[in-house]
């Protein structure tokens, strides 16, 4: 049992203090210092990032009463709690607009809410793929290469170049295929709409109840994690919805002050605001899970590594998605969809092709380093194109990257047609317990 109090607790607690008196000063009208909007960005993505860590360790906490699986979903959606926060502040902020003039028009600092809901999560999207995937496996190798040297041998789901996932993570790699297959018809369209809300949180339910079908297991915890995991059933539990609670509201004080900030910050440099939403929102919102990946990997537990990062994926791109129309119906009290600009429509096409490419690379389970080195590569001529050429011919770049990503993918399943028959299968009706049972 663990029973020496961990530091980082109280550490990541007081990296949320200033950006949290700020967000409830302003709220509440007290006496604060007015801060520059750079600075601020910096003090309110800090209190979003202790935050999420906070919310990180309560849900691996949690995996002592719940099953594995459903776990490791719940982990990876209030991982990026804090992404879901700042694209519904955009999207409530659009609802207004259209509310209030019948359409998304620009506001008088030049800011376009409308425009900036999907930036965010297109850009998180892009990042946790084409980043945090190779990432988990260039730490893993050298971690099981570390471990080699040492003279100790590699674990079950983490070699040299490659990164194994369990035949239990099948059922992530269809629904994040599901919803792909849907999301592609998003760029056809000028709305996303209440419809596409109903299609898209309809696989997130029927995910997360094929999830809950797998037996519980005894999770590895460490840290924080493992101190609250070690306690009591009755301390642990409240222990586990205390920093909930505690994280949610940290992030509802900051999140707000955060995209606003980002988007002063943007006006004063004149940075294309888009684009600073786009990947700079996202530095906060998936830096917890893509260290806790790391941590994982490092210790050559490369599967449960990659798998959060999987499940992070299905939960934004089903969940997160579908959930964007409901709020900017809410905000503006009306059927009508959130309106798609053609920059928009674009950045939905790329996150699409770039997630049917994903799909194909992990369709025998294992992400390999060439698998990940491409995603990489793509990832960055799109990330340089973005901040260095006209949007005119970014959309060129943007159709070629497209047509590049669904080539190499359709190519990916034909090629290993066998092993996505075998994957859809297991990843739909085949028991938890035959595939446990499976050899990797």
């Amino acid at each position: 049992m663990s029973r020496r109090f961990p530091y980082q607790l109280p550490l990541a607690i007081a990296a949320c203090l200033p950006g949290v008196y700020l967000g409830t000063a302003d709220y509440l009208s007290l006496p604060h210092p007015g801060l520059p909007p750079a600075f601020a960005a910096l003090v309110f993505g800090a209190a979003i990032i202790g935050a999420a860590f906070v919310l990180s360790w309560a849900a691996e906490a949690a995996q002592v009463d719940v099953s594995a699986g459903l776990a490791l979903a719940v982990l990876a959606l209030l991982a990026v709690l804090p992404e879901y926060a700042v694209d519904f502040v955009f999207t409530f902020q659009a609802g207004g607009i259209y509310q209030q003039h019948g359409a998304c028009v620009p506001q008088p600092d030049g800011s376009n809410p409308c425009a900036l809901a999907l930036a965010n999560m297109t850009g998180a999207n892009r990042v946790l793929v084409g980043v945090g995937w190779p990432l988990v496996v260039l730490v893993a190798s050298v971690a099981a290469l570390r471990a080699r040297r040492r003279g100790g041998h590699d674990s079950p789901s983490t070699h040299p170049g490659r990164v194994a996932l369990a035949p239990t993570m099948s059922a992530e790699v269809v629904f994040l295929g599901l919803a792909t297959l849907y999301s592609l018809t998003l760029p056809l369209r000028h709305t996303l709409t209440l419809i596409d809300a109903a299609v898209l949180v309809s696989i997130f339910v029927v995910y997360a109840w094929r999830l809950s079908q797998a037996p519980a297991k005894e999770p590895d915890l460490e840290g924080v994690a493992r101190w609250v995991g070690d306690k009591p059933r009755g301390p642990r539990r409240g222990w586990v919805g205390g920093m909930f609670a505690l994280a949610a509201l940290f992030i509802l004080a900051t999140a707000e002050h955060f995209a606003g900030s980002l988007v002063a910050t943007g006006t004063q440099l004149g940075v294309d605001q888009f684009v600073l939403v786009q990947w700079v929102a996202p530095l906060a919102s998936e830096s917890p899970e893509l260290i806790v990946a790391c941590l994982y990997a490092w210790r050559l537990k490369a599967s449960d590594s990659l798998g959060a990062l999987l499940s992070s994926k299905v939960n934004q791109w089903t969940l997160l998605v579908g959930t964007i129309p409901l709020v900017f119906a809410l905000s503006a009290t009306t059927t009508d969809g959130l309106p798609l600009d053609t920059q928009q429509r674009f950045e939905l096409l790329l996150t699409a092709a770039q997630s049917l490419f994903a799909v194909s690379v992990l369709i025998d389970l294992g992400l390999t380093m060439l698998g990940a080195a491409t995603l990489l590569v793509l990832f960055t001529v799109q990330f340089i194109s973005s901040l260095t050429m006209s949007p005119e011919a970014n959309h060129v770049v943007i159709v070629v990257l497209s047509g590049a990503y669904l080539v190499l993918a359709v190519g990916q399943l034909l090629r290993r047609r066998h092993d996505t028959v075998r994957i859809v299968r297991e990843g739909l009706v085949t028991p938890f317990p035959e595939l446990a049972d499976a050899p990797r």
